[in-house]
């Protein structure tokens, strides 16, 4: 792809070309202080989200809307899981966009407690519908996902990008760890733990809110450290009041697509208009984060379907707390891996090699799922069963590497500085778009594969179509620049 060389590209140079050959990088260091931050930040994310999902079936069947039906178990969990995912697709590019403006931190904060409220709402809720607000409320205050990757990138540089990012994934993979513990261990108190609770009719009424005020409380006390130790990065930012008065003249130059020189926005050194974010380069890289987004979202939204639904039905039968620590186990080998791996494998093969290659590796995952079941149904729970199901779990890593590649190439495809968090905001919501429908159609797709009056492809239609989903983001994955992140970045 040829990048044109502009005052706004030598913001984010990452776009240029690497093969003038291969010289040794000299690497900045990372700004360890404000960058541990934001990875504790981060972890209240993937707190939140993945503590429901250990006993988010059993949470459905207990709520009883399927009305006894085991087979639209499956339906129901995506659909509030997709639920967070679609009022987070309405909401985040105008946080990102305002992020550029008044700052990061007060959009930061504003979603910190956007995340304690709607998960002390969900532990509190009785009826599906009472879940399915709480996590609506979940998505739409939660902006952070945009915005923490804009201020990573403008911590960091193009010559310790790569680093950065391979440490990402220890908060996910903390968060990924210690979410499911907590709700696989936590959730029905008063039956697991009688002697602490058993006499209390607050947790027997309410048998899931210990386990979600846990990352509720961690929202909240991550505000607080946001307010008091992270420093904003964003220049002259704006105040309320300031960006109100402008956002009508803003809104009316958009539309014109050129903006008044007194406000001064049309300098490179201010947020762009949206329609000059369009270009090729960023349509490509948001598209691709979105496809790997889905890809990734459906085989870990029917992951726990699976482990949950009896053998004879197309699962195993496993219980929540064995659930939860096969997920542990998986996001603690995961963080591992990331933080140890990711750095050196992507400056030995490049960005765009190791992105396909996690897009591929999960062709692999989906044809283990009815091998498995059909194991388990000759042999039970059997010694080869758990081996295939751990080796499972472990291979499904692989697919995390092509998120750090893909931040990359967003992060590189910002026309400006100024502009990379709303940048970021337009991928994220192309992301939480098919976040939203990706749990919502697998699980529904799981539902009609082992459906008894169909039992479509021997009820194993769900993993021939997202096997072909894989096929189809691969493709798409073709379209990225071959060469990312410049060796001569001091020249």
């Amino acid at each position: 792809m040829t990048v044109r060389h502009s005052e706004a590209d030598e913001e984010t140079p990452l776009l240029r070309s690497e093969s003038q050959g291969h010289h040794k990088r000299k690497h900045n260091p990372i700004p360890w202080g404000q960058f541990s931050i934001l990875l504790i930040l981060q972890l209240a994310e993937p707190l939140t989200s993945q503590v429901i999902y250990p006993f988010a079936p059993e949470l459905i069947r207990h709520i009883g809307i399927t009305h006894g039906d085991e087979t639209r178990v499956g339906y129901y969990v995506g659909l509030m899981q997709s639920i967070f995912f679609a009022t987070q697709a309405l909401t985040v590019l105008h946080w990102s966009r305002i992020s550029d403006h008044i700052g990061r931190k007060p959009v930061i904060m504003t979603g910190l407690m956007g995340l304690s409220i709607s998960m002390y709402c969900f532990g509190l809720s009785r009826t599906f519908w009472g879940a399915v607000i709480s996590r609506s409320l979940n998505g739409a205050l939660n902006g952070n996902i945009g915005v923490m990757k804009s201020m990573l990138a403008e911590i960091t540089d193009p010559t310790n990008i790569a680093q950065a990012y391979a440490f990402m994934p220890i908060a996910w993979s903390t968060g990924a760890t210690l979410g499911p513990i907590i709700g696989g261990s936590l959730s029905k108190p008063a039956e697991r733990f009688p002697s602490l609770f058993g006499n209390s009719e607050f947790f027997k009424t309410y048998p899931y809110f210990l386990a979600c005020s846990i990352p509720a409380t961690f929202s909240a006390i991550a505000c607080f450290v946001t307010l008091f130790f992270l420093k904003e990065t964003v220049r002259n930012p704006l105040s309320i009041r300031q960006l109100l008065r402008l956002s009508p003249k803003v809104a009316a130059a958009e539309r014109d697509a050129q903006l008044p020189k007194s406000l001064d926005v049309d300098d490179e050194s201010r947020p762009l208009p949206l329609r000059r974010l369009l270009v090729p380069r960023v349509i490509i890289a948001a598209g691709n984060y979105a496809f790997l987004a889905i890809v990734d979202i459906t085989l870990r939204a029917i992951q726990p379907v699976f482990y949950s639904t009896p053998v004879a039905l197309g699962g195993l039968g496993l219980e929540p707390q064995t659930i939860g620590m096969i997920l542990s186990l998986y996001g603690v080998t995961n963080g591992i891996v990331q933080i140890f791996l990711f750095g050196r494998i992507h400056d030995r093969f490049g960005t765009k090699r190791v992105y396909l290659t996690g897009i591929a590796s999960v062709l692999p995952v989906f044809a283990l799922f009815p091998f498995i079941n059909e194991l388990a149904r000759l042999e039970g729970l059997s010694t080869t069963v758990w081996a295939l199901v751990l080796g499972q779990a472990l291979l499904s890593i692989i697919i995390n590497f092509s998120y750090g590649c893909v931040f990359i190439f967003i992060t590189a495809s910002a026309p400006n500085k100024a502009s990379l968090g709303s940048v970021n905001g337009m991928a994220q919501m192309v992301v939480s778009i098919m976040r939203t429908v990706g749990p919502a159609t697998a699980n529904s797709l799981f539902s009609l594969s082992i459906d008894t009056q169909h039992h479509y492809m021997n009820g194993y239609f769900v993993y021939y179509a997202l096997s072909a989903l894989v096929v189809f983001a691969f493709w798409v994955g073709t379209f990225l620049p071959d060469k990312t992140m410049s060796d001569e970045e001091s020249e």
